[in-house]
């Protein structure tokens, strides 16, 4: 089955890279755009079964995109694309209901298979960058298995792990499935019971002490 893409990404010379690396392979670039509104224009006009997204675009970057296209397309499969994996944009991917994540090194029968499974089963590839990312960050955490310096609950010690990948309240509010107001009421008694400063502060403390891989 050959899968109708929209490819996304702000260099032409990425664009044209991913249409000639997919050649033979059961993904079919069927459109390739070069920012998010043209983006949004041909998936409102047009039936994609898939789309594959840059990350870092300068006029709307990926994740701003992502967020657009779930409020139109709920369903879509969105495979983001991006030179790094950065946890930060991984769990962020997550919280905004992206399919999967891709790196640009990635071979066309990697890109093929996360595309491919993407459509057919509607989730990340199992043990996969995204996969792996989201478990973490749906895991419970057992408050008497936390290092001393993090005397919180096990309800607060998810929201810390997300506070440390950098997703914002709204984005932890849909990752655990929770209200923005809940979530700003745990942050403040994670500060409040750790002693810090800021969120910058708290990250760092549970990077260091092993609450985020």
């Amino acid at each position: 089955m050959s899968l109708k893409t929209l490819v996304v990404d702000d260099h032409e010379a990425a664009r044209l890279g991913l249409m000639e690396l997919l050649v033979g392979t059961a993904v079919s670039v069927a459109q390739m755009v070069p920012d998010g509104e043209s983006a949004l224009r041909h998936l409102d006009e047009d039936r994609f079964d898939a789309v594959l997204i840059d990350v870092q675009m300068k006029k709307m970057d990926g994740l701003t995109l992502l967020m657009s296209i779930r409020q139109s397309h709920p369903d879509l499969p969105v495979v983001l694309i991006s030179a790094y994996d950065y946890p930060v944009y991984l769990a962020r991917a997550v919280a905004n209901g992206a399919h999967d994540y891709v790196l640009k090194s990635d071979s066309a029968t990697k890109i093929e298979q996360t595309l491919s499974h993407a459509c057919e089963n509607g989730s990340a590839y199992p043990g996969g960058r995204l996969d792996n990312v989201r478990k973490k960050m749906s895991e419970t955490i057992r408050s008497q298995q936390l290092p001393p310096e993090l005397p919180v609950t096990s309800r607060e010690a998810q929201v810390l792990r997300h506070i440390a990948f950098g997703l914002s309240n709204r984005e932890i509010a849909k990752s655990l499935g929770i209200s923005v107001e809940t979530v700003k009421e745990h942050v403040q008694n994670i500060l409040r019971k750790t002693g810090a400063s800021d969120r910058t502060d708290v990250a760092v403390r549970a990077v260091r002490l092993g609450l985020v891989d």
